[in-house]
């Protein structure tokens, strides 16, 4: 069931930034583990980043690490992804979504929660 909110997403050229921000309306969304994921037309969700409900262990697979950065904003109450360096196969809907256990995992299984989804796509 759709319950996060996803923002930020849009259109830019190859190598620009994008940040995007997830929202947990009613919650505390530092009171969840939160993870981003991202599906392209014709492929599996892809794990793209996870953050521990403690804030203190953040995850990364090697397709984004080094250009993607997660963070929480508390006083906003969002869970945000900023996005530099972006390539074209970055090009999908990125989600955002929560689970009440600490543990940060990497498998979209795992998560209780899931936002609608923000489009990103990146120009050549």
């Amino acid at each position: 069931q759709v319950q996060l909110v996803e923002s930020g997403g849009g259109l830019v050229q190859a190598g620009g930034s994008l940040r995007l921000s997830c929202a947990f309306p009613g919650r505390t969304i530092s009171s969840y583990t939160v993870g981003w994921f991202r599906q392209a037309p014709g492929k599996e969700r892809e794990f793209v980043s996870s953050m521990s409900k403690s804030g203190g262990t953040t995850r990364y697979p090697d397709s984004v690490k080094g250009r993607f950065t997660i963070s929480r904003d508390n006083a906003k109450n969002t869970v945000d992804l900023q996005m530099n360096s972006l390539k074209p196969e970055d090009t999908a809907v990125y989600y955002c979504a929560a689970r009440d256990n600490p543990t940060a995992t990497m498998s979209p299984s795992t998560y209780n929660y899931w936002g609608q989804g923000t489009q990103v796509t990146v120009s050549s």
